[in-house]
């Protein structure tokens, strides 16, 4: 029988517990009362991608290589695992959505209060048309459409994240 690379193993194995740890949050946060949506440079999401990547590099570097890890394998070791955690904790969001009513009155409130927040600078520079595009269609959210941009919002922040850990982490063999 042939073994699974470690690529993969550590990507799917971490990426699933990353998963449901980030819909954990989510949830947490929800049920906790506070707000769903934050600034993206805040995200939580930041922190569990950190985490997970930094350690699952860590591991694939130094249990099964050796000490050696490339940068082409930080990235593809951190694309396995932002993937399976962004498609499960996708599907289990939108599970939540349809278990938990309110949640999609709650996003929608939040969201609105959060768009109207803005001042006219940070309107101008979002874009006027769009800002007031985005306002009128708030309303007829769906669970697909919040899920979907949970899913497009994780991939953005788990690339920004592997790159970043790949280049630290990366370790070359010594030439002898």
């Amino acid at each position: 029988m042939k073994k699974v690379s470690p690529l993969l193993s550590i990507g799917v194995r971490n990426g699933a517990i990353a998963g449901v740890l980030a819909i954990a949050l989510l949830i947490a946060t929800y049920y906790l009362g506070l707000p769903i949506i934050v600034s993206p440079f805040v995200d939580f999401r930041i922190l569990l991608f950190s985490v997970f990547i930094f350690f699952s590099l860590k591991e694939l570097r130094d249990v099964h290589q050796e000490g050696v890890l490339y940068f082409s394998q930080g990235m593809m070791l951190s694309f396995v695992m932002i993937m399976v955690t962004g498609i499960l904790s996708s599907i289990l969001l939108l599970a939540f959505c349809s278990v938990e009513s309110t949640f999609i009155d709650s996003y929608i409130k939040t969201m609105t209060e959060f768009f109207q927040s803005f001042s006219a600078e940070e309107i101008a520079r979002y874009g006027k048309d769009t800002y007031e595009r985005n306002l009128v269609q708030l309303p007829s959210t769906n669970s697909v459409q919040i899920t979907t941009r949970y899913y497009i919002h994780s991939l953005s922040i788990g690339l920004f994240v592997s790159i970043i850990l790949s280049v630290i982490l990366r370790k070359q063999p010594n030439p002898k």
